[in-house]
């Protein structure tokens, strides 16, 4: 059983904050062999928002959701992460829905945009998401920018 969380970034504790950076360092830096500045300063301010599913208190999904303070710039979706343990349980698939969610209840009316790992782009279609860009790598890792009007 997940137990799904919805959290403004001013709801993080320092234990949750440590368990997201734990689990995005996890899969991003460790799993992914890609050495990047994971901690860049979005997660702690404007309106963002954190998407989180535990079990049995371990954090095991996440995304990320930046909200920028210029109007004409859509909601971002990121740091989409499912723990490797766990993945082919749908949960990548719930983690979507509550973060598509969660973006329709703060701002309605916002276009969305996530930066996509290329093979990884039928999944994200399945959301109703589009390519906008060419395939580019982002440290190392083909990508393919995505939108959602």
């Amino acid at each position: 059983m997940i137990r799904w969380q919805d959290l403004h970034h001013s709801e993080l504790d320092v234990p949750t904050l440590y368990a997201i950076l734990q689990l995005r360092s996890e899969v991003f830096v460790v799993e992914q062999r890609c050495a990047y500045q994971d901690v860049d300063g979005d997660d702690l301010v404007s309106e963002n928002r954190h998407i989180l599913g535990w079990r049995d208190g371990t954090l095991v999904a996440y995304a990320r959701i930046l909200k920028s303070e210029y109007d004409d710039e859509p909601v971002v979706i990121g740091r989409v992460i499912v723990d490797a343990s766990l993945r082919g349980e749908k949960l990548g698939q719930q983690l979507m829905t509550l973060a598509l969610a969660s973006c329709q209840q703060h701002w309605p009316d916002k276009a969305l945009y996530l930066g996509a790992q290329a093979h990884l782009q039928p999944f994200y279609q399945r959301f109703g998401f589009i390519p906008v860009t060419a395939v580019y790598d982002e440290d190392g890792i083909p990508h393919i920018g995505m939108a959602r009007v």
